[in-house]
C-alpha cells in the first residue's frame, strides 16, 4: 500500500513539474527549492531506471521514455480522481428535487407507499409524484425517475429492473360457473373480456404464446376502461375475463376470488423497471431512490414468491 501511495505521489510530481515547465517554476508551487526538485526528479528516474527529462539551465523536455510515463500518469490520476469523486457521492446524503411519475393503478398501490417511507428515511428529499395513464415520451425533460412496465428499447435511457412480473389471465368464479373456462386463445372470443387500454396500444389484441407458436386474439367485450383498477373491479364483479399484472390482482388470487385461465400461455414481459437519464446516473437523489424502490419491491416480490411455491 506505501508503494502504491509512493507511485502516485511521484505521477502527481511529475505532472505538476511539466505542467509547471521549468524545475523553478515547480519549486515555487511545490514551496521548495530547486535543487530539491532537481533531487526529487533524480531519484524518481533512478526508481524508474529509465531519464524522464531532458533539461538545461533553461528548460525541459520530454524523453520518448518520459512521453510515455507521462501520458500512463495521467490516465491514472484521472482514474484515482474518478474513483475518489465517486466514492464522495456515495456516501453524499440525497438532497434536492425528484421528479417521479408511473401508471395510475400501480403508482397508487405500489410506488406511493415507497416514497412515503423513502421521504422519511431522507427528509432532505423533496418529491413531486405524478401519475397518468399514458407514460410520457422518455425524451421529455418532465421526469427524473419514470416507473414502467417492460424493457424500454431506447438505449439512451438506464432502465433498472426494479422485480418481475407477469400480467395473466383471470376471472371470478361466478362468471366461470356461468360462461366455462377457456382451454385455448381461440375460445377467448366467445367469451366477455374486459378490455384496458393505454394510449396506442393495440385496443383489444391480447397476445399469447405456447411452447409451439404465439397468437393473437382480437378480444371482445361490453366494457372496456383506461383505469386497471376499474377493470379489476370489474372482473371481481362476475362480468368478463380480464388480463392484468399479476401485481395488482394477486391477493384476489390468493383468496379465490379470481382464478387464473389459460394457465400454459404466457403473455408479453411487463418486468417492473425503473427508467432514468443517463445524466442521472451519479445524481445521488435518483440512485438512493431507485436502489431503495428495488429494495422495496423486490421484497414485495421474494415473499409473494415464497408464498406461492413454499
Amino acid at each position: 500500500m506505501t508503494e502504491i501511495t509512493n507511485a502516485s505521489a511521484e505521477m502527481a510530481f511529475f505532472h505538476l513539474l511539466m505542467r509547471c515547465g521549468s524545475l523553478s517554476a515547480a519549486a515555487r508551487e511545490l514551496g521548495l527549492t530547486t535543487p530539491a526538485v532537481s533531487r526529487r526528479l533524480a531519484l524518481l528516474e533512478a526508481r524508474l531506471g529509465v531519464q524522464l527529462l531532458n533539461r538545461t539551465t533553461r528548460r525541459i523536455a520530454l524523453t520518448p521514455e518520459g512521453e510515455e510515463y507521462l501520458t500512463q500518469a495521467r490516465r491514472i490520476l484521472a482514474d484515482i480522481e474518478d474513483v475518489e469523486h465517486q466514492l464522495s457521492q456515495s456516501m453524499a446524503q440525497p438532497r434536492g428535487l425528484l421528479r417521479v411519475n408511473a401508471t395510475l393503478g400501480f403508482g397508487r398501490s405500489h410506488v406511493a407507499p415507497v416514497i412515503s417511507r423513502f421521504c422519511k428515511a431522507h427528509p432532505e428529499v423533496q418529491v413531486q409524484f405524478h401519475l397518468s395513464v399514458t407514460p410520457p415520451p422518455l425524451s421529455e425533460d418532465a421526469f427524473d425517475v419514470c416507473v414502467r412496465f417492460g424493457e424500454p428499447p431506447d438505449a439512451r435511457v438506464i432502465a433498472r429492473k426494479v422485480a418481475p412480473n407477469r400480467r395473466l389471465l383471470c376471472a371470478s368464479p361466478a362468471y366461470l360457473a356461468r360462461h366455462g373456462t377457456p382451454r385455448t386463445p381461440a375460445d377467448l372470443v366467445r367469451h366477455h373480456c374486459i378490455s384496458i387500454h393505454h394510449g396506442d396500444d393495440a385496443y383489444g389484441l391480447w397476445r399469447l404464446a405456447s411452447s409451439r407458436r404465439t397468437e393473437s386474439v382480437k378480444v371482445t367485450g361490453l366494457m372496456s376502461t383506461n383505469d386497471g383498477d376499474i377493470a379489476v373491479a370489474w372482473a371481481l364483479d362476475g362480468h368478463g375475463i380480464l388480463m392484468r399484472a399479476e401485481w395488482d390482482i394477486a391477493k384476489y388470487l390468493r383468496s379465490g376470488r379470481l382464478r387464473q385461465v389459460l394457465e400454459g400461455y404466457a403473455t408479453p414481459p411487463a418486468d417492473i423497471y425503473a427508467v432514468y437519464p443517463q445524466r442521472h446516473q451519479k445524481a445521488r437523489r435518483v440512485t438512493a431512490f431507485v436502489d431503495f424502490l428495488c429494495a422495496a419491491l423486490g421484497s414485495t416480490a421474494r415473499r409473494r414468491a415464497a408464498e406461492q411455491f413454499g
